[in-house]
């Protein structure tokens, strides 16, 4: 029983496992064309991938194309993206295939001797190119010299106060101005650099405007219409999630390495400190440091000494599209951030010289990591948030430094009156002591005043005060209001206004030293005596950047575009006061002349036997008060 009992369950063993064996053949059988597909595909992806760029590459060509023959102007974006991505495709390229050769070919020129003679010639040349340039634009405009003398001013005063005279790095201090003179030359007097920086100004505009589809949405058209914290505000957030966006892509890293990497070699300057200098541009003065977080610990003095000035002497890209929304010219905006970088690094090495054995050197390649989000949605989700804590600040601050600005006035106008003078405030005060700096800065006398209250708002209180300030001046002279009522000037010029852009641009306030101690402090906090050593200085040095960049605007700033013709302008039907009004007006008034009581006034110049003349005048008397209108 026991016997055939074990044949029994032999037998049903191995038909059990005859069957099995027949399944999983079967099973192989029928999976085996999918794993042939599978290995088919993983020995050819590469193959794979190659076709299937291409493909999508050859799709982009033709739609590129077909955008740009249709309507060039309207592709003009798509256009310098595309260049964009070509040029560092190619450079990639390049560096890859004739990057040793490069490499090798410039060997020769490490040669002591010839470096000296390269470095004399290249100086003498830059000279008495300087001299030339001065002398032959200068003599058009005498007072772009007055500009210059103000950046001679600045140098000497700096240098007076530098801490080490004898170890002042010449190379860095020249090289720095140099760049940032050059970079201005290039977008304010060529016409290529200048219509591609109003083209950029005018995309960030257009770009930040997608902003009112949230918070109208969300606040409601009114309060975005009317209210400055529901305008102003929520382009801080908007900025915010796109910047975290372009850092967790590394788009961000990329930019802020090559041009750490530009000027580390044109300068002589440290990795570490060039690198949190560049990445200011982007950043604001918090977050620049978090980029070398790792080396802060072993910063020579002069390293922070360049980082605090390089934030005190920039605007972080957040609050950059706050100012635009006030209605700052963005095209200055963005180029006095970017002028900012290499001219803060040379006033820095000149207040603050390198005297320690620096061990970054020699470094190369500082490394700058990824965003630590996990995809594209969460690293929006985080940058708007913490772009939370900056509206909250900036509404905060403005809250509080415009109500004890109030108060300050009061108490100083009650002070006044107690001995007869009348209308003293702090802005009258700051008037009077900062209008000789304003002055050598290149602005007109008659607008000295303004701009020197606004410059003394910037530095005592903060730049959004000062910035709000300057777009009243603005909208005043765009809306036409006459520059004198009552004695009184309304607005400054057009180049008072581009000098005190770049004069403005900078957190260079004395409320900045507290938000850089605490989160340098927060970094390393056994540093906290040599981070306090610094700062004072720091931000004298990055005020004085903001001062001087204001001063290359005043040597290269000339007018630009064709005048308004105001006899077609004054010949037409006009009720309405602009700026273009105004100057028209103006100019007519000047133009007439009175016959006495009873004749009719007569007219020169231009008006001159136009039978509208008389009418042009009767409109601008309706709108404009002149002794030619009694």
């Amino acid at each position: 029983m026991n016997q055939s009992s074990f044949v029994l369950k032999f037998l049903l063993k191995s038909l059990k496992e005859g069957v099995n064996r027949d399944s999983l053949y079967s099973t192989r059988r029928t999976l085996q064309p999918f794993t042939r597909a599978r290995s088919f595909c993983k020995t050819h992806a590469g193959l794979f991938k190659k076709i299937l760029l291409s493909l999508l590459c050859l799709a982009y060509a033709a739609y590129f194309l077909a955008a740009c023959i249709l309507d060039f102007h309207r592709a003009l974006a798509l256009f310098v993206l595309t260049c964009l991505v070509l040029l560092v495709l190619v450079h990639r390229f390049l560096k890859r295939l004739f990057g040793e050769k490069l490499t090798r070919c410039l060997k020769p020129l490490e040669n002591s001797r010839l470096k000296f003679w390269m470095k004399w010639v290249l100086a003498g040349v830059s000279l008495i190119g300087l001299i030339l340039w001065l002398a032959l634009d200068t003599a058009q405009r005498p007072e772009q010299l007055i500009s210059f003398a103000g950046i001679c001013m600045f140098i000497i005063i700096l240098f007076a106060c530098s801490k080490h005279h004898s170890a002042v790095s010449w190379r860095a201090v020249l090289w720095g101005l140099g760049l940032q003179f050059v970079f201005g030359i290039l977008v304010i007097r060529t016409d290529p650099g200048f219509n591609a920086f109003q083209w950029l100004g005018e995309q960030v505009q257009i770009f930040l405007s997608y902003t009112v589809a949230g918070s109208s949405f969300v606040f409601g058209d009114v309060l975005v219409k009317d209210v400055f914290a529901f305008q102003a505000l929520p382009i801080i957030l908007f900025f915010g999630c796109v910047m975290s966006i372009l850092y967790y892509l590394g788009l961000v890293q990329w930019v802020v390495q090559k041009i750490a990497w530009f000027l580390q070699i044109t300068m002589g300057t440290t990795a570490t400190e060039t690198l949190a200098v560049a990445g200011n541009i982007f950043v604001g003065m918090t977050e620049a440091p978090l980029l070398i977080r790792p080396y802060l610990a072993d910063m020579t003095l002069s390293e922070i000494h360049a980082v605090m000035t390089g934030g005190f002497a920039t605007i972080s890209g957040t609050v950059l599209g706050a100012f635009i929304s006030f209605g700052i010219d963005a095209s200055s905006l963005i180029s006095a951030s970017v002028m900012a970088a290499p001219s803060a690094l040379a006033l820095s090495k000149l207040v603050y010289p390198e005297v320690e054995e620096s061990k970054f050197k020699n470094k190369e390649g500082v490394k700058l990591p990824r965003g630590k989000e996990k995809n594209v949605l969460e690293a929006a989700s985080n940058g708007a948030t913490d772009a939370v804590g900056l509206a909250t600040n900036v509404a905060a601050n403005l809250i509080a430094f415009l109500a004890v600005l109030a108060f300050i006035n009061a108490a100083l106008s009650w002070l006044g009156e107690m001995v007869n003078i009348q209308g003293l405030t702090f802005q009258v005060i700051c008037s009077y002591v900062l209008r000789p700096m304003v002055f050598m800065m290149g602005v007109e006398w008659a607008d000295c005043p303004m701009v020197a209250e606004m410059v003394g708002m910037k530095f005592f209180t903060n730049e959004f005060v000062a910035y709000q300030q300057l777009s009243q001046y603005k909208n005043k002279r765009l809306s036409g209001v006459e520059e004198w009522i009552e004695g009184k000037k309304q607005w400054i010029s057009v180049r008072a206004e581009i000098i005190t852009t770049f004069s403005l641009c900078g957190f260079a306030n004395l409320s900045s030293i507290g938000i850089t101690l605490g989160g340098l402090t927060s970094m390393v906090p056994h540093r906290k005596s040599d981070l306090s050593k610094v700062v004072v200085s720091a931000l004298f040095t990055g005020a004085c950047v903001s001062l001087i960049s204001a001063c290359v605007a005043g040597i290269l700033y000339v007018p630009r575009g064709a005048e308004t013709d105001c006899v077609s302008f004054l010949n037409t039907s006009f009720t309405n006061r602009t700026y273009e009004t105004y100057v028209c007006c103006r100019e007519l008034f000047q133009s007439t002349s009175l016959n006495g009581t009873y004749n009719p006034p007569s007219f020169s110049g231009p008006w001159e036997d136009k039978e509208f003349s008389p009418i042009a005048l009767y409109n601008c008397c309706g709108l404009y008060t002149s002794a030619v209108c009694v």
